[in-house]
């Protein structure tokens, strides 16, 4: 039976379980939640998930939300019987575990840079939120990949999938600027290495990120 993703490629992490499932080569029914619409809010999608947010599976009737949740249980099921993608050596496992752990604070710098454009109709990024924004997540991922090609390690799991899909969008309006030699030939393998990673990530991340700058552009 076909999985069901309640979905929008401008949601960083519906965008990781889309990388997610592309790596595993899933056959999934892509439902689109329209958050800027509210479609999040409605009754019928909070029957489904009472936490209003995206994205959600439904896998032959068991529902399960949680993007970091929902990306460990795809692998878990569909993947390799010991996947690299999520490994189950304990150790590694648990490295990449932590790095998922952290990635909720690269993707809540994002989210409090965009709710105030998208939602409280600023029209500039604060400077201090950009300063927070090279502090949390450009400087750490760099220390992150210090010695390692992948954000977890020698090889791609699912913590690069989760963190790219942030970078890739915040990178539009917080530029990288000069430095971060590890950080930009991680993206660049993330590109190049990632299956369908234009039409499962980067489209929607270069959307949500070009939206960004419009709106504060005033275009």
């Amino acid at each position: 039976m076909t999985i069901k993703l309640y979905y929008l490629d401008y949601s960083p992490p519906a965008r990781a379980v889309n990388l997610t499932v592309n790596a595993l080569g899933l056959n999934v029914e892509y439902i689109i939640i329209n958050l800027l619409e509210k479609e999040h809010m409605k009754p019928e999608f909070l029957k489904i998930n009472p936490q209003h947010s995206i994205p959600v599976i439904d896998d032959d009737g068991f529902i399960l939300w949680d993007s970091h949740a929902i990306s460990q249980y795809l692998v878990s099921k569909y993947g390799k019987a010991d996947d690299p993608l999520y490994p189950k050596d304990l150790q590694k496992r648990a490295r990449v575990d932590q790095r998922l752990h952290y990635s909720n604070d690269v993707f809540y710098v994002l989210r409090h840079i965009t709710r105030q454009i998208l939602f409280y109709k600023k029209k500039f990024i604060a400077e201090e939120d950009k300063v927070e924004a090279k502090r949390v997540i450009y400087d750490k991922v760099e220390k992150f990949l210090e010695g390692n090609d992948w954000i977890a390690g020698d090889t791609m799991t699912i913590a690069d999938f989760h963190y790219i899909a942030t970078i890739a969008t915040i990178k539009h309006f917080v530029p990288l600027g000069d430095g971060y030699p590890n950080l930009k030939a991680w993206m660049e393998r993330c590109a190049e290495k990632m299956t369908n990673y234009e039409t499962a990530c980067g489209n929607g991340a270069d959307g949500l990120g070009n939206f960004v700058l419009q709106l504060i552009s005033g275009q």
